[in-house]
């Protein structure tokens, strides 16, 4: 049998854009997707603090330490500047693998969305 874990999560992060004319997704700092092991392209879950929201999109690699947090597309209308998220990827996985998997949990300064 397989379930579905949480692979990866960055946990309150700030929301530095919101960019409706963009195609869809949210961008991420290339620095906080390594170390939450996210990849570009990856299906991510994101929960709005602010407002409840919850939905999903996919990833784009950000400039590397820039702390940047962009949703794009029809994604941007769930957020707002300054809005606290949580941005979390699942994995599939056997069930007995699964009682020993250690997720990468991130989490980041809310000020400055860095790892300092």
């Amino acid at each position: 049998m397989q379930i579905e874990v949480v692979k990866s999560k960055i946990h309150r992060v700030k929301v530095t854009g919101a960019d409706l004319n963009y195609i869809g997704s949210i961008t991420i700092d290339e620095t906080l997707m390594e170390a939450a092991n996210l990849i570009e392209g990856e299906k991510v879950s994101i929960v709005n603090v602010n407002n409840g929201e919850r939905f999903d999109t996919y990833v784009i690699k950000g400039t590397k330490n820039s702390g940047d947090i962009t949703l794009n597309g029809p994604a941007a209308r769930k957020v707002h500047k300054g809005d606290i998220i949580i941005i979390m990827s699942y994995a599939l996985m056997d069930f007995e693998e699964a009682k020993n998997f250690k997720p990468w949990l991130v989490f980041p300064n809310e000020t400055t969305n860095s790892l300092t």
